[in-house]
């Protein structure tokens, strides 16, 4: 059944959401539309607005875990295309929009030697979600190149237009995921990228691809093709044919704790005899704080990679990511991911933090947060 709202937009009844998301989870949208230009996001917001029904902005749907119940309003697929560029100094300035698949953006930076966003290859999804969570990956978050975000007010009915600064760009968070989510429709992202700019070379697991390669003076192409070979190993890429593929990515966030109770997971991974206690990775992170490695406690709190619940499983290939295994519900990752924080929070004391946004659905217990609770 279809019915039609604004001019130009299509809003149809009882669509399926599992196949419109990597997980492949999740019941269908009372109501769904797809939005293709600025107009149709104005009308599809005041189609929703009009109806007194919740609206849910989707992109790519690479980090979404959707209820089983589905969505009980208008879902708004943003998919408008294009990119400009210019240069601005010695930088180019280069004009995404939301719908525009985020790794073909990453693709054509490389091949034009625009450094800033080789790493970020291989991810998933499209440049309207790269602001809201600060996509990062292998040593490179966007927040180091975004410029400017594009966005539609949903509340002041108005285009906006916010510099990095005003973004409020955290570890996996921003504006957009915090106190101002759900509030603004992301419609384009500009980024400042370097012409001949050297590639980044942060990350250990690249660095060994591409000495197992023999680049010893990588170029970015270089550098993204390791990227994307790194990603492909653990399964991060989309690929119908990988079991362990679909999934949302990192599942839990790595926890940014203080250093006391960096010391006092170390103290409890030494006292449960867990392998490689006394190296423990961790890191300090700008501003104070000590960064754990997320995948390090949940292996030595006794979840070890392909680990099933029901049809959902920690994958073979990384132990940050849940996978559907073929039919999965949404109850089922949920209580996975549940079971995983529960009993990382029993054996060390921390509480591990959800990454990918919750529709409708709910882990229980604050969601929020700069990556850890501490008990």
């Amino acid at each position: 059944m279809e019915t039609h709202g604004q001019p130009g937009l299509e809003v149809r009844e009882n669509v399926a959401l599992a196949p419109l998301s990597t997980l492949g989870v999740g019941g269908p949208a009372r109501f769904y539309a797809k939005a293709k230009t600025r107009d149709t996001v104005e009308a599809g917001v005041a189609w929703a607005g009009a109806r007194g029904v919740p609206l849910l902005v989707l992109g790519g749907g690479s980090n979404m875990v959707i209820a089983d119940e589905g969505f009980p309003g208008l879902v708004l697929h943003v998919l408008p295309e294009g990119v400009e560029t210019r240069p601005e100094g010695n930088e180019v300035r280069v004009h995404a929009a939301a719908g525009e698949k985020w790794d073909t953006l990453v693709h054509t930076a490389a091949l034009n030697g625009w450094a800033g966003i080789e790493c970020l290859a291989g991810i998933p999804g499209c440049v309207g979600a790269t602001p809201i969570q600060n996509v990062g990956a292998y040593g490179q978050d966007v927040s180091e190149t975004i410029a400017a975000v594009i966005a539609f007010d949903t509340v002041r009915k108005t285009p906006v237009t916010f510099s990095n600064e005003e973004c409020g760009f955290g570890y996996r968070s921003s504006r957009f995921k915090g106190q101002d989510r759900h509030r603004y429709v992301i419609l384009a992202v500009e980024y400042r990228l370097t012409p001949g700019g050297a590639p980044s070379l942060r990350y250990p697991d690249v660095q060994r691809r591409l000495a197992e390669r023999g680049v010893s003076a990588p170029t970015l192409r270089d550098v993204r093709e390791a990227v994307i070979e790194v990603r492909r190993l653990k399964s991060m890429v989309l690929d119908p044919g990988d079991p362990n593929a679909k999934s949302v990515g990192s599942f839990f966030m790595n926890p940014i704790v203080s250093e006391k109770t960096s010391a006092a997971v170390r103290q409890r991974a030494l006292e449960r005899n867990a392998p490689g206690a006394d190296a423990m990775p961790q890191w300090k992170v700008p501003g104070g704080g000590v960064k754990l490695s997320a995948a390090w406690l949940i292996e030595r709190a006794g979840f070890k990679r392909g680990y099933e619940r029901g049809r959902a499983a920690i994958s073979e290939h990384h132990t940050l990511a849940l996978v559907n295994r073929g039919g999965a519900s949404a109850r089922e990752v949920i209580a996975l991911a549940r079971e995983i924080r529960d009993g990382v929070r029993e054996a060390f004391g921390v509480s591990l933090v959800p990454e990918p946004v919750f529709v409708n659905v709910s882990l229980g217990e604050a969601e929020g947060g700069p990556g850890a609770k501490t008990d």
